[in-house]
This record gives C-alpha cells, structure tokens and sequence, in this order.
C-alpha cells in the first residue's frame, strides 16, 4: 500500500510541475501578446486562447498535487477541535465524499472528451484548435485526483488522522524539508 502512496504522490508531483510550467507558458504568452498587439502594432491569434486553455490545463493537473500538500479549501475548526479518533473518521469521510464528487468530475469530463475527440470539434476561432486537446486534461486530471484520494484515505488509514499542527507530507518527509 505504501508503494501505491508512493507512486500516486510521485505521478502527483510531475503534474504539479507540469500545471507549473503551463502557468509560466501562460504568462509568457500573454507577455508575447502585449508585445505584439502594442509594440509591433499586429493582431494576435492565438494567444488569448491558449492560455485561457494553459489556466485551466494548469488547475485541474495541478490538483492532485495541491492535495498533497493540503492546499485545497479546508474548513478544519471541527477537526482541530476533535480527539485523534474523532479527526480520523472526519478526514476520512471527508475524503471519501471528495473521492465520489471526483470521480463523478472524471466520467463527465471523459464523456465530454470522447465526444470532442469522435465529432472533431474545434474552437470557434480563428485558430481553430482540436477541442479535445484542451479537454484532455480535465479527465486525465480528476483521475489522478481520485487515485490521490485513495492514497490519502490508505494513508489516513495507515498512519491516523493528521495531526492538528502537522506539516503536510511529501515523499515521507515534510513540505518544509523537501524545499531546498
């Protein structure tokens, strides 16, 4: 089980650089816009759309990583307030009922995807992209969501609810340990 953890965690983290270098690719491009529209006078095709497309990539990649290292929105006064036991099953449910909103997140975007992908749709611009490249990452990232929340609830599982003060962990050490 830990082996699970481990690799779900790892697969989890090169989204997050992933997601990362998409929100870099973001403001390159429209840093590349600026230039182009009010310096150089041209008009812009692309760019707009690409990192509307980059944004969303970057937020549904990067939310397994987020996972890992508690950054999600956590109403948590309850939890603080709880005894270990108490915390545990609330953590716990509480991952649970995620893991099902997920995994329902999941199909519909896989549905949406396969539709995009067998009718060839693409976007209504001037660019004319393949949709199904910018819905890709909805399924492919709600899946890796789901599968982190089974790592999670293995771990909580495993190890007991966190404690209060806790930092998160990555990799068996702390977020404060891994940076450099």
């Amino acid at each position: 089980m830990r082996s699970f953890i481990r690799v779900i965690s790892a697969i989890s983290s090169v989204l997050g650089v992933l997601a990362a270098a998409l929100l870099f690719s973001a403001v390159l491009s429209v840093s590349h816009m600026v230039f182009v529209r009010y310096a150089l006078g041209w008009s812009t095709v692309w760019q707009t759309e690409y990192t509307a497309y980059a944004i969303v990539a970057a937020t549904f990649l990067g939310a397994p990583w987020v996972l890992i290292v508690k950054g999600h929105v956590n109403v948590d006064i309850l939890q603080m307030a709880a005894a270990p036991p108490i915390r545990l099953a609330m953590q716990v449910l509480a991952a649970l009922f995620s893991l099902v909103f997920v995994t329902l997140l999941a199909y519909a975007g896989w549905v949406h995807f396969e539709e995009a992908w067998s009718n060839d749709w693409t976007s209504e611009t001037v660019w004319a992209v393949p949709l199904w490249m910018p819905l890709l990452p909805m399924p492919v990232g709600t899946v890796m969501l789901a599968l982190q929340y089974v790592a999670e609830i293995l771990r909580l599982i495993l190890d007991g609810a966190d404690p209060v003060d806790q930092e998160p962990v990555l990799f068996g050490e702390t977020v404060e340990e891994a940076r450099p």
